[in-house]
């Protein structure tokens, strides 16, 4: 079977190829000749039925500096083509938000990888309040009064928005830190969400596992070291992959999750685990295929298309 892909995403110029998971996306469609349409987030256009992308046809190479060539910008009718991969980064905002609904609007007819109503339903730091047997002491507030309790029981915390990704704007808030007050104020200033609160896991210093389920089965981990002075391991900031064997606690956490990701159409998820503790679901624009590849000599990005390509 030969499909037509679109990969809505930020601009291709701007990726890592050594890092990237929707690089390896897309070249593992081109290997096996699916023809590939490049398009950015804000190029959707609805026009009474249709919804219209802005795109280009695109051909890869893992050549670093002269790693892409895109044609000429054309009007993509995304009904006319198989498969749309959503993946461009967060933040989570009602532009993301709109561009769920209009992509609802070719899905399942046009495979939207992932469902798009789902993901517009399982923002990463919300979703996993499903499971509160899974997660850390937890709370989700914009009031000062409630996230001081939460602190004075639990001492050390991490404070985080709700909506944000790459570990931006995370603060570890220990018990004598005064700035708490102050940091609520000014995340109060910016916008209208609360945050979210967690106690804070000190095994964050051995690593933060991400873990990649693929139809809602565990497929690879990578553990992520954060950097020396440093709460946050996120790659993004400088936390440094190493390879990792998933605990039976690891397991236990996806065979908990695994089924509801399968029955929202979520095949591609990454998940973080620290110590005993899931802290993020991911299923936006979920990153360390190639890292996992690396390690563990496996290519997920085959492992995912064999589970879009299964649904044809």
């Amino acid at each position: 079977m030969v499909f037509s892909v679109a990969f809505q995403m930020d601009h291709i110029g701007s990726v890592d190829i050594d890092a990237d998971s929707t690089f390896v996306l897309a070249l593992e469609a081109q290997s096996r000749g699916h023809t590939l349409y490049h398009y950015l987030p804000d190029a959707l256009t609805l026009n009474g039925e249709q919804v219209i992308a802005a795109a280009q046809r695109l051909k890869l190479r893992r050549e670093a500096g002269n790693h892409y060539m895109l044609g000429a910008l054309e009007a993509v009718d995304l009904a006319s083509v198989d498969v749309v991969h959503m993946r461009q980064d967060p933040p989570f905002d009602m532009s993301y938000i709109t561009a769920t609904y209009l992509l609802e609007r070719v899905h399942p007819n046009t495979l939207v990888v992932n469902d798009p109503a789902h993901v517009r339903n399982a923002p990463e730091k919300l979703f996993m309040i499903r499971y509160p047997e899974l997660l850390p002491p937890t709370l989700i507030s914009r009031y000062p009064d409630e996230i001081n309790a939460f602190r004075a029981e639990h001492k050390d915390i991490v404070v985080k928005p709700l909506f944000s990704n790459g570990g931006f704007g995370v603060f570890h808030i220990g018990p004598e830190d005064e700035n708490l007050n102050a940091l609520i104020e000014m995340h109060s200033a910016i916008n209208r969400e609360p945050l979210m609160v967690q106690k804070y896991l000190p095994e964050v210093r051995e690593g933060d596992r991400r873990i990649i389920l693929i139809d809602g089965v565990a497929a690879g981990a990578i553990n992520r070291i954060p950097q020396p002075g440093e709460a946050r391991s996120n790659m993004h900031v400088g936390g440094r992959p190493v390879k990792w064997e998933m605990t039976a606690r690891d397991w236990e956490i996806c065979e908990a999750i695994g089924p509801d990701l399968r029955e929202r159409g979520l095949i591609l998820v990454g998940i973080d685990v620290i110590g005993d503790y899931l802290t993020e679901i991911n299923v936006t624009s979920p990153t360390g295929l190639q890292e996992i590849g690396r390690f563990d000599g496996v290519n997920l990005e085959a492992q995912i298309w064999d589970a879009i390509e299964s649904r044809f």
